[in-house]
């Protein structure tokens, strides 16, 4: 988690990743976000995010991302 933190905190250092649950939806990340994001993650996290996975709900807070690549993690 805490390297997710940090990724998020360097596209945002102005927020609160650990409390903040509706990033999407107050428009923290938009969809170049995600984009830089996804790309992040599969590169320094070693999983592929699968389109069908890229959605709101999955980007609505650090914990439900890290949920999400716990899981692609756990089926690799």
């Amino acid at each position: 988690m805490d390297q997710l933190l940090d990724i998020l905190s360097e596209l945002h250092p102005d927020v609160d990743f650990e409390k903040e649950e509706h990033l999407v939806e107050r428009g923290i990340l938009g969809s170049f976000d995600i984009v830089m994001l996804v790309t992040r993650i599969e590169e320094e996290l070693d999983v592929v995010i699968p389109a069908r996975l890229i959605t709101p709900e999955t980007f609505c807070s650090a914990k439900s991302l890290y949920n999400v690549i716990q899981n692609l993690d756990e089926d690799a």
